[in-house]
């Protein structure tokens, strides 16, 4: 049974201001941010070389968050020390997955 009391009218017109849910940004996560919004234009590509100890998929699943935050769309690629990552276009995109059905219009 849940506790009630009289609180200030007031609470109902202005709510307090709710604070940021989840952990912090790291300053290693906010300098790739910064890094990605250098992104401009197709012709700007960068390398993330994997260190000894860095597994793959954390680091494209931290590229592709870093590049959600910073409001871009990138395409992420496997190079032979790591991956690249630049600007996201129709020739970058991803080819997997079912091929969408072209629409049909009604005989």
């Amino acid at each position: 049974m849940p506790k009630y009391r009289k609180v200030d009218a007031q609470l109902m017109d202005d709510p307090p201001k709710r604070k940021a849910r989840g952990r912090p940004i790291s300053p290693e996560q906010r300098a790739l941010i910064n890094r990605i919004k250098q992104i401009t234009d197709e012709s700007v590509v960068f390398e993330a070389v994997l260190q000894e100890g860095d597994k793959p998929a954390t680091v494209r699943a931290q590229l592709l968050r870093a590049a959600k935050l910073a409001g871009v769309e990138i395409a992420v690629k496997k190079s032979p020390d790591g991956f690249y990552f630049g600007l996201l276009t129709p020739k970058r995109a991803t080819r997997r997955g079912r091929p969408r059905k072209a629409s049909a219009e009604p005989a």
